[in-house]
């Protein structure tokens, strides 16, 4: 986009749906000023698997959004998601060359840390630093300028499968957009609803979409685990058209209007339609019914998502003290707080985007929490006066040639 303007744009490609927000930023912060979203057609859990289809969708979320903004999109941040994305932490050490850290001794570190062995099908797409040690001084976040004779960093990697990130790529190109950058999508959601108190304290973040449930874990300030669940809400979606024997699209609907996760929460007397499915009539059934359906498999998501926080070690009330954060479509359905609170036992809250001004009131919903991150994240790359092109079968080759500026300001 023209310099002058300062348009950012954050290109959301879920399961379920794609989202675009546009947004102008300035010196006193970013405003939202287009948002466009079309129902998502093509992938599968976060991966594409109809190229077409996908194009075609973001297509109509793309004029969706111009058409608001009232200007042409040229390039986005895209998201990326999926069960093939995996994250693990490393540890490099080097020792100083001249007594004191320099700039150059920190992107050292970070690429001797980056020195892992991983497999050929996978490439790295984000190395995020935690923390560094100078000597034997732990705990710091910015050792540049200190004295010490040996340097060690931690980083927490994350990696995804080659041929499904050139997807995503190679569908928003054949949209005619370029794309600025790549984003984890639970690191995107991050930037939109957490605040840094939080990441302090330690939190860990649900983005609870269509095909997958991202995780993130942070402590200190920095991330420190990442994980991807392949369950969501269109696992939902499917028991409620197989339980009230109704189609799909109807389902979803009813998923979305009358949904509850808790069946405590349903009185009695309410009654809900179900369309019937092949020219049947519509019939009259109790909404707790429809609960019952929807618990246990609630109850299922949250158990497995427990299940993975405890493989990273994270699930201590003390490393998480401030608790979960839900985020993402799927949280919105009425009781889902209160029965994460029952299946975690900790504090959780919904995740709604802020940080941003403009039309607010379009974007605050859980449903817009990775697309908004996406625009903050760009505005960092803005300020830090990076932007990058991915485009194509380089992708990767560009993506690595930067990894060595990716320090500890992102979190």
């Amino acid at each position: 986009m023209a310099k002058d303007k300062q348009i950012i744009v954050g290109l959301d490609i879920g399961t379920t749906k794609i989202c675009c927000v546009v947004a102008e930023a300035g010196l006193e912060g970013v405003e939202i000023i287009g948002l466009g979203a079309h129902p998502s057609r093509g992938l599968r859990k976060g991966v594409v698997v109809n190229i077409e289809a996908t194009v075609e969708s973001i297509k109509n979320a793309v004029e969706e959004a111009e058409l608001m903004a009232g200007l042409e999109i040229e390039s986005v941040y895209v998201g990326i998601a999926g069960g093939h994305i995996k994250g693990f932490n490393s540890h490099g050490v080097i020792a100083v060359k001249t007594n004191e850290v320099t700039q150059n001794d920190v992107d050292r570190v970070i690429e001797a840390a980056k020195a892992v062995n991983i497999p050929m099908d996978r490439e790295v797409i984000h190395v995020l630093s935690q923390d560094y040690i100078v000597d034997d001084q732990d705990g710091i976040d910015a050792p540049v300028g200190m004295n010490g004779v040996r340097l060690e960093a931690k980083v927490h990697i994350i990696t995804g499968a080659v041929t499904s990130a050139q997807n995503i790529i190679r569908s928003v190109n054949r949209a005619g957009l370029e794309v600025d950058d790549i984003v984890v999508e639970q690191l995107a959601s991050s930037e939109a609803v957490l605040d840094q108190d939080e990441k302090e304290l330690g939190v860990g973040l649900i983005d609870m979409g269509g095909g997958t449930s991202d995780i993130a874990i942070f402590m200190n300030g920095s991330i420190k685990s990442t994980a991807v669940v392949a369950i969501g809400g269109n696992h939902l979606t499917n028991d409620v058209a197989i339980g009230l024997r109704t189609p799909n699209h109807e389902a979803e609907k009813i998923k979305k209007t009358h949904g509850c996760a808790t069946t405590a929460m349903i009185s009695e007397d309410e009654v809900i339609e179900v369309p019937g499915v092949g020219g049947r009539d519509a019939r009259q059934l109790s909404r707790r019914v429809l609960a019952d359906i929807i618990e246990p498999r609630v109850a299922e998501m949250f158990s497995l998502i427990k299940r993975e926080i405890e493989l990273t070690g994270f699930t201590d009330k003390k490393k998480v003290a401030s608790g979960l954060v839900l985020t993402g479509g799927a949280s919105i359905m009425e009781g889902m707080p209160e029965m994460a609170e029952a299946i975690f036992d900790m504090p959780i809250r919904r995740g709604i985007p802020k940080g941003v001004k403009g039309l607010m009131d379009l974007v605050n919903s859980p449903l817009y929490a990775t697309a908004v991150g996406l625009v903050l994240f760009g505005y960092k790359d803005l300020l830090s006066g990076r932007i990058h092109k991915l485009r194509g079968r380089n992708m990767f080759d560009k993506v690595l040639g930067r990894m060595k500026e990716w320090v500890k300001e992102f979190f």
